[in-house]
């Protein structure tokens, strides 16, 4: 559970709040932190070790036999890691809607078999402040902004092998896909990983730690949201 009451002097992960300012509950009193990274980068985990709600952003791809899909260039592999695979309309007004109203229909998106299972309600009760995380997060961070319930936009950042050894053992365990395609894409996304993080940070997305990025969004669950409202500077 996030320390919401505040972080020791020496702690690494305190944050300078001096650019924060208290949230207001007029008509959208929640906001949500969107947490983003390279795939295997420990985005679950960390969200749920903030004790909030978690939107699983990643639910919300499209299926196999979408015609839209792009492939890998020079591949017959479909691109799970492009935007373009993913539905960035219906994950935006699922976000918007939370906020305003607490509750919203998302699916249930079965990675091994690249197709949506179902629909269930998800809710947040009262809570002023949820987490929408997955790797595409950072291209709605401008749209999340405009409609005024941008808390924070976080991206996490570790070596790239670690992330590479992290994915793949994740995968393998839950079957999300072949083993051939598994270590392409693994292979491909590690030599790729640093230029994702930029891409994101680019995005709006604030590049950082574990203990950092706990440290942000302990500010944002005690009320404190950025008060610029303008894409921050990338820093990677």
């Amino acid at each position: 559970m996030l320390d919401t009451n505040g972080l020791p002097e020496w702690s690494t992960s305190r944050v300078d709040a001096s650019d924060w300012c208290p949230v207001t509950a007029h008509a959208i009193p929640t906001r949500v932190v969107l947490l983003t990274g390279p795939s295997g980068s420990g985005k679950s985990s960390l969200a749920a070790r903030t004790g909030l709600p978690v939107l699983r952003l990643d639910d919300f791809y499209k299926e196999g036999d979408d015609p839209t899909l792009p492939r890998v260039p020079g591949s017959e592999d479909i691109d799970w890691d492009s935007p373009r695979s993913w539905d960035a309309d219906a994950a935006v007004a699922a976000v918007v809607e939370l906020c305003r109203t607490g509750r919203t229909a998302v699916p249930e998106y079965d990675i091994a078999t690249s197709s949506r299972t179902g629909t269930s309600l998800f809710g947040i009760d009262r809570t002023p402040l949820f987490v929408a995380e997955g790797i595409f997060a950072a291209d709605i961070v401008t749209r999340v902004r405009e409609h005024g319930v941008l808390a924070d936009a976080l991206c996490l950042r570790g070596r790239p092998s670690t992330t590479f050894r992290r994915r793949l053992a994740r995968d393998l365990k839950e079957g999300r896909k072949s083993v051939p395609f598994l270590l392409r894409r693994g292979w491909r996304l590690m030599r790729a990983e640093r230029g994702i993080v930029a891409r994101q940070a680019s995005l709006g997305a604030h590049p950082c730690g574990k203990e950092e990025a706990l440290g942000r969004l302990a500010a944002a669950a005690a009320g404190r949201c950025r008060a610029s409202q303008e894409a921050p500077t990338a820093q990677v």
